[in-house]
C-alpha cells in the first residue's frame, strides 16, 4: 500500500500508517515532483483543507481507493468525481466536539464575569473592582440551538454549573434530549426564555441570519449570545444594534462571515469577545482528527470497513450510474417532507417499489434521510442512518418488488403526527412527486415549491394565483390534488406551486391569510443539473 500525506500531520498520525508492514508512506515534505505525479501509484490520500482534490487531480490517480480528510468540511474535495471513480471520501466529524464545547463554556464564563475587560484594565494598572461585578451561571437558562454532538456536549457541561438547559433541534428525538437533561422547546420559546444562547447548527437556508432583528427583539433584555458555529447565522447589523440598545448584554464570536476579520464594527466594544476561529484548535483535537482519519483509512484499505464516508464506495460505476437518479430523487423527497412535516422526527419509514426494490437501496435510503436531516450537522449519504440512530430516530424499511414503477414512499412519524409522500423518476432524470399524505398529485421535485393545504372549497386556486401575482411571483407549475371523503372527511386539498425567484415572508403571510388555507410551507430544492 502507498499512502500520500499531502499536508503536515502529527507524529501520532504518521505512526498509525508506519505500523503497517510493507506500507510506503510519502509525507508532504517528500513530494518533489508534484502531487499528481506522486498519486499515480497511490492507494490512499490524506489531506486537510489546503489541498484541492479536484477531478483533474483524480484523473492522475488510477489506483486511488480512499481520500481521508483530517477534519469535517470536504469543500476542497470533489466527492462526486471520487464516487464516479469508486474512491471513498472520508472525514472526521465530531473529533473536535469537546474542544468546541469547552471554548463555548469558557466564552460564557468570560461574558458573565467580564474577564477580558478585567484583564485589560489590570494590565493597564487600573484596579476597577467595583465596576467589574459579574453574574453567576447557576440558575440561568441556557438555550442550545442545535443538539448534535457539540450541542449535547455543551449542554452536559453547562448542567454541571446548575444551569437550566433548553434546546431546539427538529432532528433529535425527545427521548435522547430527555436523557441528556435538555428540555426540547419550539424555536420561539427557545429565544424567549434564553439568558444565554449558544449556536451549534450548520448553515442552511433556514438557519442563515437566524439571529436577526425580529428574533433578537423576542429575547429577554440582557441576553448573552455565543457563536462558535458559522458566522452566517448572525445578521451583523441587527446584532450590533441590539448591543447598542442593551437588548443584548454581550456576545462572544469565534466565527465570522469574512475571515480573517478586518476593520470590523465589532472591534473595541467592551461587551463583545472575539476569537479568531479557534474553537477546534486544541492540540488534543488536532491530534484526535489526524489519528482518527489515519485509522479510518487504514481500516478501509485493510478490511474494507467504511467509517464517516461522504459517498458510496460499494457500488460499481455501472450501478452508480443507474441508481444515481433515484439517489437524487430520494434526497429531494426527504427535503420536501422535512419542510412540510410538523414536530420532532421520531421515526422514518421507507417503502421501495418496482425495479428499485430489487437492487441495492442503502444509498437511496441514506439520501432520503440526508434530505430529512439536511438542517442538522455533519449528515451525509453514508453516515445518515448512523446519525439518525444517534439522535434516537427509528428507521423502518420494506420492499415491494412487484409494486409497479420504481419509486419510494417516505413517511415521517413526528410528535405532531404522521406525514408521507411518494416519488419516482420520469424520463430517466426527472424526480417527480406522485402523492402527498395520501392525495395524488404530480409535481417536479426541483427549484422553489410552495406547498399549500386547504379546505376543498371554491375560489382557493384563484386567490392563490392572485396573491402570487400581486407579489410579482411567476408561477412555473401549479399542481392540485383532492382528498377523497373516505380518507379525508374534512374535504381537504393540496396545491403545490412551483415558482420562479425568491419567496419573501410577506408572500407566505399573504397566502396563510387566505381563509380556506390551513397550512403553507416553503420548500427550496436545488435545480436540476
Amino acid at each position: 500500500m502507498k499512502i500520500v500525506l499531502a499536508e503536515k500531520v502529527s507524529p501520532a498520525t504518521l505512526a498509525v500508517f508506519q505500523a503497517e508492514p510493507g506500507w510506503k508512506i510519502v509525507t508532504h515534505d517528500q513530494i518533489k515532483n508534484g502531487l499528481a505525479q506522486e498519486l499515480k501509484d497511490a492507494d490512499g490520500l490524506v489531506v486537510r483543507s489546503a489541498v484541492q482534490v479536484d477531478d483533474a487531480l483524480l484523473e492522475s490517480a488510477p489506483k486511488l481507493r480512499v481520500i481521508g480528510r483530517a477534519g469535517v468540511g470536504v469543500d476542497n474535495i470533489d466527492a462526486d468525481a471520487a464516487t464516479r471513480r469508486g474512491i471513498v471520501v472520508m472525514n472526521t466529524p465530531g473529533a473536535n466536539a469537546i474542544a468546541v464545547a469547552e471554548l463555548t463554556i469558557g466564552l460564557m464564563l468570560a461574558l458573565a464575569r467580564q474577564l477580558p475587560k478585567a484583564n485589560g484594565a489590570l494590565h493597564q494598572g487600573k484596579w476597577e473592582k467595583k465596576s467589574l461585578s459579574g453574574a453567576e451561571l447557576r440558575g440561568k437558562t441556557l438555550a442550545v440551538l442545535g443538539l448534535g454532538r457539540i450541542g449535547l456536549e455543551v449542554a452536559q457541561r453547562a448542567a454541571s454549573f446548575g444551569m437550566q438547559i433548553i434546546g431546539h433541534d427538529p432532528f433529535v428525538a425527545s427521548a435522547v434530549a430527555r436523557e441528556r437533561g435538555v428540555e426540547l422547546v419550539p424555536l420561539d420559546a427557545l429565544f424567549a426564555r434564553a439568558d444565554y444562547l449558544t449556536l451549534h447548527v450548520g448553515l442552511t437556508q433556514q438557519t442563515a441570519n437566524i439571529i436577526n432583528a425580529k428574533n433578537l427583539a423576542a429575547m429577554k433584555k440582557g441576553v448573552r449570545i455565543v457563536n462558535c458555529a458559522r458566522g452566517e447565522l448572525v445578521e451583523d447589523a441587527a446584532l450590533l444594534a441590539a448591543l447598542d440598545s442593551g437588548q443584548v448584554a454581550g456576545v462572544a464570536l469565534d466565527v465570522f462571515r469574512d475571515e480573517p476579520l478586518k476593520n470590523s464594527p465589532y472591534f473595541n466594544r467592551d461587551n463583545v469577545i472575539l476569537t479568531p476561529h479557534i474553537a477546534g484548535s486544541t492540540a488534543e483535537a488536532q491530534e484526535a482528527v489526524g489519528v482518527q482519519i489515519a485509522a479510518q483509512v487504514r481500516e478501509y484499505l485493510k478490511l474494507g470497513v467504511v467509517q464517516n464516508a461522504v459517498n458510496l464506495p460499494s457500488l460499481s460505476h455501472e450501478e452508480y450510474v443507474e441508481l444515481s437518479p433515484y439517489i437524487d430523487m430520494a434526497a429531494r423527497l426527504g427535503a420536501f417532507l422535512s419542510a412540510t412535516a410538523d414536530g420532532n422526527v421520531e421515526s422514518i419509514s421507507l417503502v421501495y417499489r418496482g425495479r428499485l426494490a430489487q437492487g441495492k437501496t442503502d444509498l437511496v435510503r441514506n439520501a432520503a434521510i440526508e434530505g430529512v436531516l439536511a438542517h442538522s450537522e455533519n449528515v451525509n449519504r453514508i453516515n445518515a442512518a448512523a446519525v439518525a440512530a444517534e439522535r434516537g430516530i427509528r428507521l423502518h424499511e420494506s420492499k415491494i418488488e412487484n409494486g409497479g414503477a420504481a419509486g419510494v414512499t417516505l413517511t415521517l412519524h413526528t410528535r405532531g403526527g404522521e406525514t408521507n409522500a411518494t416519488a419516482t423518476v420520469l424520463h430517466g432524470r426527472s424526480p417527480r412527486l406522485l402523492a402527498s399524505d395520501g392525495i395524488d398529485i404530480e409535481v417536479p421535485l426541483h427549484d422553489t415549491l410552495i406547498a399549500i393545504r386547504n379546505h376543498d372549497v371554491p375560489g382557493v386556486i384563484g386567490r392563490v394565483g392572485t396573491v402570487l401575482g400581486e407579489h410579482q411571483v411567476n408561477i412555473a407549475n401549479f399542481a392540485l390534488g383532492r382528498g377523497s371523503t373516505a380518507r379525508d372527511s374534512a374535504g381537504s386539498a393540496i396545491a403545490v406551486v412551483q415558482v420562479d425567484g425568491e419567496i419573501t415572508p410577506a408572500v407566505i403571510g399573504a397566502l396563510e391569510a387566505i381563509e380556506a388555507v390551513t397550512r403553507v410551507r416553503l420548500v427550496t430544492l436545488s435545480p436540476l443539473p
